[in-house]
């Protein structure tokens, strides 16, 4: 019985160990099989980044070739004629009717609407027709009379110490040279150039907050100082181009080019422009974004010249102003 025992124990212990030589192979095999997975996995991104590094290009993009003097000036005169055929009616948005009535408005209109000078001289001139009745005005009464404008009383100095200077200097004429224009109180290169170019046909550039937004926007000019802006874009043009583009300018940044929002999408010269973008581009947004009569609007004078196609604007009080 003893025998018998023994050769069923050993048999047992024989079994039990082929069980767990059994156990460890398949423990071995299957680390093995996760050791290879794992290794295949650490080694796919590499392989990848290796593809994507293959993939990507070997040289730098070329950056846009920089335009040249010659190709800024031609783009600028397509420029100028382009905005003569959208704006052929472009004019003085000053009411007048002789070169003392356009230099007292155009003092006056500065920090101010043309529209609002328009709607406040005709009472002005009416009571102070001549250089001689305005410089023995009372200044209180020609204050109040200014006042819509805004800044009235140091206008009512210029205006009336203008009147003075032409009644004393120049027999109460209007000069008809920049050097003695820019004599004047209260008249700079601005203001000078508006009356050369429209009361006395000599040709000028009108360097407005307009003009130097719009010609820096076409890149025809990287200058702040107006000055400096008139003598560069002054290279660009003929002479006898400088009063008519100063309109057209001054006229596409009122209707269409504006200072805080450019109404980009309604824009006929876009194609030139290497600002577009900077405002609104979606056709329908930006032609609610026009003024005057690009918008449908009455335009800034009460006394549009002949060929206008835009209505009149209402005088002053005429919308509870």
């Amino acid at each position: 019985m003893k025998s018998a025992k023994k050769t069923g124990s050993a048999k047992e212990a024989k079994a039990t160990g082929s069980a767990k030589a059994a156990e460890s192979a398949a423990s071995k095999s299957a680390g093995s099989a996760t050791s290879t997975k794992s290794t295949a996995a650490s080694k796919a991104p590499t392989a990848s980044r290796k593809a994507s590094t293959a993939a990507a290009p070997t040289k730098p993009a070329k950056p846009a070739k920089p335009e040249s003097r010659l190709a800024m000036v031609r783009r600028a005169r397509r420029i100028n004629r382009e905005l003569a055929e959208v704006f052929p009616y472009a004019h003085p948005e000053l009411d007048f009717r002789s070169p003392f009535e356009l230099l007292v408005a155009t003092v006056l209109s500065a920090q101010t609407t043309d529209l609002r000078v328009n709607q406040t001289t005709p009472a002005l001139f009416a009571k102070y027709p001549t250089p001689e009745d305005l410089a023995a005005a009372v200044p209180e009464e020609v204050e109040e009379l200014i006042r819509p404008t805004g800044f009235f009383r140091a206008k009512t100095k210029s205006i009336m110490g203008l009147a003075a200077a032409l009644r004393d200097d120049f027999g109460g004429e209007v000069p008809g040279r920049l050097e003695d224009l820019v004599k004047l109180p209260g008249v700079g290169r601005k203001t000078a150039f508006v009356v050369l170019g429209n009361a006395f046909g000599v040709p000028g550039i009108t360097v407005d907050t307009h003009f130097m937004r719009l010609v820096r926007r076409w890149r025809w000019t990287e200058s702040e100082d107006p000055v400096k802006i008139e003598a560069e874009v002054a290279t660009i043009f003929p002479k006898s181009e400088w009063t008519m583009l100063s309109h057209r300018v001054i006229f596409h940044g009122r209707r269409i080019c504006h200072a805080r929002k450019p109404a980009c999408g309604a824009c006929p010269i876009t194609h030139l422009c290497p600002s577009y973008g900077e405002g609104e581009t979606d056709p329908e947004k930006a032609r609610k974004l026009l003024k005057y009569e690009m918008g449908g609007l009455p335009g800034q004078r009460l006394d549009p010249p002949p060929g206008y196609p835009g209505r009149p604007a209402p005088p002053l009080g005429a919308n509870g102003d």
